[in-house]
């Protein structure tokens, strides 16, 4: 039966939602100042809580993500080298020590062997590949919540999950990316801002700023290990070949291999950072999967949340 339109516009409905949105706000300004994303998300939420049936459960929904987004922003109020020893040079030599490139009398880390062995095909391709990063993700979670809820939210939640881990990890190891020692050295400097890297190329190429009006949102540079831009692709094909899409399988895979080569090429992530991405998304999804959903208790959650989406 559906739902009258007076309880769709209840004063409690009416009420709860914007006082989480004022809520929202007002922690936000005290945090990490006020920005006019912040606005912009909570608008997004009023107006699909408020639009229709369809969008408020589409929020509702993807309010997991947004509860991510939140989280991720909110890491710039509490920076993680205040909590841990910065890794710079030992990250660099460990990498250098594992995966180095001997080139006449030098070894090379992987991000300096493309530095210098770049080409604009591969500035381009890798640019390309560094967008789907949340797009796809995304996108997928949104095939997943009009044709699966329960595997939208498994998805969602092992998403979640993952990105909770590498949070942890981001304080327990606090790790510069390889950009900041080509560009700084070794020694740490606190406050450091966002760098496109090898993305300004993508940028220059066709003439935009598009990487660095992202990086300039970055909540902090000094989290390049685990390489969560690893994670996400693998989550999105384990959940894919779940769902048994066949040929589109083909492209997560694809994406995902690319996604880890240009995080190498652009030198945002050493080898070392991606493959602590994948374990991290491997970790994340064995204990939902092979913990969480094993208690009757939360699949009778999962279950109850997935009817009222």
């Amino acid at each position: 039966m559906e739902q009258p339109r007076s309880d769709f516009f209840s004063a409690r409905n009416i009420v709860i939602v914007l006082t989480l949105s004022l809520a929202y706000l007002v922690i936000s300004f005290f945090l990490i100042g006020f920005k006019t994303d912040q606005v912009i998300l909570a608008g997004i939420f009023n107006a699909c809580f408020f639009s229709s049936r369809v969008s408020r459960k589409l929020i509702i929904g993807f309010s997991i993500f947004i509860v991510y987004w939140i989280l991720f922003d909110y890491m710039k109020a509490f920076p993680n080298f205040n909590f841990n020893k910065v890794h710079i040079a030992d990250l660099y030599e460990t990498e250098k020590r594992i995966f180095g490139l001997r080139t006449n009398s030098n070894i090379l880390t992987p991000n300096e062997y493309w530095l210098q062995n770049g080409s604009t095909m591969l500035d381009v391709i890798s640019g390309i590949f560094y967008l789907c990063w949340i797009p796809v993700p995304l996108a997928f979670a949104g095939y997943l919540f009009f044709k699966d809820k329960e595997l939208f939210l498994r998805f969602s939640l092992t998403f979640v999950l993952v990105n909770m881990l590498g949070f942890i990890i981001y304080y327990i190891y606090p790790a510069a990316p390889p950009w900041y020692i080509q560009s700084k050295g070794v020694l740490f400097i606190p406050g450091t801002m966002g760098n496109t890297a090898g993305l300004q190329k993508f940028d220059d190429y066709f003439n935009i700023t598009l990487f660095r009006n992202i990086y300039q949102k970055s909540s902090n540079v000094f989290a390049a290990m685990p390489s969560l831009h690893s994670s996400y692709p693998l989550i999105v094909v384990y959940y894919g070949f779940k769902k048994r899409l066949g040929w589109i399988n083909l492209l997560f895979v694809v994406v995902t291999l690319g996604i880890w080569f240009a995080a190498v090429y652009t030198s945002h992530h050493y080898v070392l950072d991606v493959l602590a991405g994948i374990a991290c998304a491997i970790f994340g999804i064995f204990i939902f999967e092979k913990i969480l959903l094993k208690s009757p208790t939360f699949r009778r959650f999962l279950l109850y949340y997935a009817s009222k989406i």
